[in-house]
């Protein structure tokens, strides 16, 4: 279990990332690629993208990220540096600029979980070429695992993002810490991570934690090894079905022609509005004068046609838009 320990300051600093982060999701993503069986809702994905990593990289390519990025257990921890919140390249020039202390100290930790290959001492000491050649490798890779499906990730970060935000409002800071169950518990000052594959124990003092939402997280939350390093918490949202589904040129999924079709109607239209910053079924019937069934069903139509997202709260159903919805919205 790992437990994260707050105080007052701690509560009123803690934030959620504005966007997905592009390092922690690459780094998660191959444990995901390489846990084959656990996520049926990602298969297609995780065959879409070895054959493509086979067949326009080579595997050989690869095989120093993938040593690092083991499916479980430690992974490095300068491989998702905070400068990731910048941008992929913002965070991959962070990993290139790695201090030695740094890389010796990650490498270390690793070597004591598994046996690394002759590489290791090189990268361990600072070597430049070897550097350069880790970071190509994580841009070739994003660009096959990642970038294609770049909008959905977008989007099922986003909708996990009003949730919080809907509970940050409604609650305060105490109230975004509870909305994490039920990977999470927050109580009397403690978010505990039952889950977690070793007892630890994380002061902030006084730092705050970044909730980072993740797409490509497992089921447990993910904390830095390094306590020195500033606190981070990498949870994940609901995927929106995977990325299983049919898709353009660029990744993203296909809405369904017959969905696309019921939505023609004012009903709808004022649902799609209605939604925009984020409402529940109750809420949604009151304000357009239509029984909760009824609303369940328009909001049912809009989701398979993928122009929102319904998340479970309690007793409540929370639906925001995707950007699609927005985008249709907007026309």
């Amino acid at each position: 279990m790992l437990k994260i320990l707050f105080s007052g300051d701690d509560i009123a600093r803690t934030r959620v990332a504005p966007a997905p982060d592009p390092l922690w999701e690459l780094a998660l993503s191959l444990h995901l690629l390489q846990g084959r069986g656990r996520y049926p809702l990602m298969a297609g994905w995780q065959r879409t993208v070895s054959q493509r990593l086979r067949r326009e990289v080579g595997l050989d390519q690869l095989r120093l990220l993938f040593a690092l990025n083991r499916p479980r257990g430690y992974f490095p921890d300068f491989l998702t540096p905070i400068e990731g919140l910048h941008g992929l390249d913002a965070g991959l020039e962070a990993v290139r600029a790695t201090p030695v202390s740094a890389l010796h100290r990650d490498l270390t930790v690793l070597a004591g979980e598994t046996a690394l290959p002759s590489w290791a001492g090189a990268l361990a000491r600072g070597d430049g070429e070897t550097l350069d050649q880790l970071v190509d490798s994580m841009r070739r890779y994003e660009s096959i695992a990642i970038g294609p499906y770049r909008s959905h990730i977008r989007a099922a970060v986003e909708a996990d993002r009003n949730r919080r935000a809907r509970a940050l409002l409604d609650g305060g800071a105490e109230g975004l810490l509870a909305s994490l169950r039920p990977q999470l518990r927050w109580e009397s000052g403690v978010l505990e991570v039952r889950d977690y594959p070793r007892q630890r124990e994380l002061h902030l003092g006084g730092r705050g934690l970044l909730l980072v939402p993740s797409f490509f997280c497992g089921r447990t939350p993910v904390a830095l090894f390094d306590e020195a390093l500033p606190p981070v918490l990498v949870y994940p949202v609901d995927r929106l079905g995977g990325l299983t589904g049919p898709g353009t040129a660029d990744g993203r999924a296909t809405p369904d022609r017959r969905a696309l079709a019921a939505l023609l109607g004012r009903t709808r239209a004022a649902v799609l509005e209605v939604t925009d910053a984020g409402c529940t079924t109750g809420e949604l019937a009151r304000r357009l004068r239509i029984s909760p069934a009824a609303a369940s069903q328009h909001t049912t139509v809009l989701r398979n046609a993928g122009l929102l997202v319904s998340q479970r709260e309690r007793n409540t159903v929370l639906h925001t838009l995707t950007p699609l919805g927005r985008a249709m919205l907007n026309r």
